[in-house]
């Protein structure tokens, strides 16, 4: 039986060699927008940005500044040992997305259903065992109870906190060099301690102004990509839209980075401007009023009756906003790189479009493109029809075999050498992919993306079938001739 399972096994391998340079030939733009629900920029009249990873892409120079920044924080502010200085920031190593048990310190992937992805459970730079992770958890399973809240804080009780900011890389790098170097060194230490300790360092490179005094030092240096969304708010201009912006940034750093992407006259192309803004309290706390912002920085005292054109704005609510503009519903469409601060409200409460900045997703449709990539998922794919069909077998030696097929599937770091993809765990969406695909109507590597669509355009969801429906649509018909073959094979043996 074993031979004939090898048997199977090799021939349906060889199948899929044969079948990948078909496949391999359907390979997908970076540069596409894709829509997890059906949306057409004919309806859209207003345009919303956020700033940061939306409108202003920065280098990979600023997350190396943000962690060293933060480590010497610790080190001065909140006497960690002088040690910590030998550990620079590790750019591979984090992908967005992933959860952090702070009583733990643990950091890990969590798929859709709550289940952590074994192998990517990590204690300071090294992976936990799978046996530990299962003792630990007593199993694979994260309760509700016990993950982040809605925004993906750990707060009242929740011991499971979600890094979903681009921004966040290098507070994770960091979270896991500190464990990393306490473990080294045999150092008792309380890892809640820690957590608040590295969240209130990072805090400070952005509160205290560290980060944005850097950045507006060597501008250059920082941002780039600055064309492009020129690009795109110029030719929204053209045919009348309205647009505004709403950040969290401050305005001298939004100032002096928009006048280097866009010119000294940017505030023109916009109808309002907010900064500061505070989200995404800004987008449920009715309580703070809009207040204008000189150009010299100083805080005017007058009440708002509007929001004019080339005026700068601070704090404020969106309910003041919706009431003064007006601007309600599906016609407007707003664009942030935060799944939960930028969009989770307004799609849920509001009924406005929104758009996710996902600048991840070049790197991975670039590998999704290799033949590598190809011939591995066309051929786990169906590795997964043969494990369907051959388990039947009970003997042992036949569920050795399946078992070694099994373990094969478990497959990882074509994406990144400890957490893999950012959207899919081995085979479910990942935690992060499930909100995307609910809080965000389409989504895209940049916001360049929208430079080569009409503004006419309608986005369709691709259909593909649900788990009981039969494969009609034509993606899926090669892929499910292939598994019946297999299939056929199998019922044979």
């Amino acid at each position: 039986m074993t031979e004939r399972l090898w048997s199977i096994y090799n021939e349906t391998k060889r199948q899929t060699e044969d079948l990948t340079p078909v496949i391999s030939t359907n390979s997908v733009n970076p540069d596409t927008i894709f829509a997890n629900n059906e949306m057409s920029l004919r309806d859209i009249e207003i345009y919303g940005f956020d700033y940061d990873y939306t409108l202003a892409f920065y280098s990979s120079h600023l997350h190396t500044l943000i962690f060293n920044i933060a480590r010497d924080i610790l080190i001065s502010n909140h006497r960690y040992p002088e040690g910590l200085r030998k550990y620079e920031y590790i750019p591979n190593f984090a992908v967005r997305g992933l959860h952090y048990d702070v009583q733990k310190a643990l950091l890990m992937k969590i798929d859709a259903f709550h289940y952590i992805q074994l192998g990517t459970v990590y204690r300071g730079l090294h992976p936990v065992p799978d046996e530990e992770v299962i003792a630990m958890y007593e199993g694979c399973h994260v309760p509700l109870e016990n993950m982040s809240d809605f925004y993906g804080k750990s707060s009242h009780g929740h011991t499971m906190k979600q890094f979903m900011d681009i921004f966040s890389l290098p507070e994770m790098t960091l979270l896991s060099c500190v464990n990393d170097f306490f473990m080294r060194h045999n150092i008792d230490y309380e890892p809640v301690h820690l957590y608040k300790d590295v969240k209130e360092a990072i805090r400070d490179v952005h509160v205290k102004g560290i980060m944005y005094r850097a950045v507006e030092a060597d501008i250059e240096k920082y941002i780039c990509y600055g064309e492009q969304s020129h690009a795109v708010l110029k030719k929204l201009s053209e045919h009348g839209k309205k647009m505004f912006l709403i950040t969290n940034s401050p305005f001298d750093f939004v100032d002096r980075g928009m006048s280097y992407i866009v010119g000294k006259d940017w505030r023109d192309l916009f109808d309002v401007v907010i900064v500061q803004a505070d989200k995404p309290s800004f987008f449920n706390d009715r309580r703070k009023p809009f207040r204008r912002v000189t150009d010299k920085g100083a805080l005017l005292w007058d009440r708002i009756h509007r929001l004019e054109k080339g005026q700068i704005y601070k704090q404020g609510n969106l309910y003041e906003f919706l009431r003064l503009t007006g601007w309600r519903g599906s016609k407007v469409l707003y664009f942030g790189d935060h799944i939960y601060s930028d969009l989770a409200d307004l799609t849920l409460k509001h009924g406005w479009r929104t758009g996710a900045i996902i600048p991840e997703l070049r790197k991975e449709i670039k590998i999704m493109n290799t033949e590598q990539y190809v011939h591995m998922m066309t051929w786990l794919q169906a590795l997964t029809g043969l494990i369907e069909q051959m388990q039947v077998h009970r003997d042992s030696a036949s569920q050795a075999v399946v078992e070694e097929w099994i373990r094969e599937r478990e497959t990882k770091d074509i994406f990144n050498a400890q957490f893999g993809s950012l959207f899919r765990t081995y085979h479910n969406p990942t935690y992060f992919s499930r909100r995307l695909s609910r809080f965000a109507d389409i989504y895209m590597a940049s916001i360049s993306c929208l430079l080569n669509y009409d503004l006419q355009h309608t986005f369709f969801p691709r259909r593909t079938p649900l788990q009981h429906e039969s494969p009609f649509w034509p993606e899926q018909i090669l892929r499910h001739d292939f598994l019946e073959d297999a299939c056929h094979i199998a019922n044979y043996v």
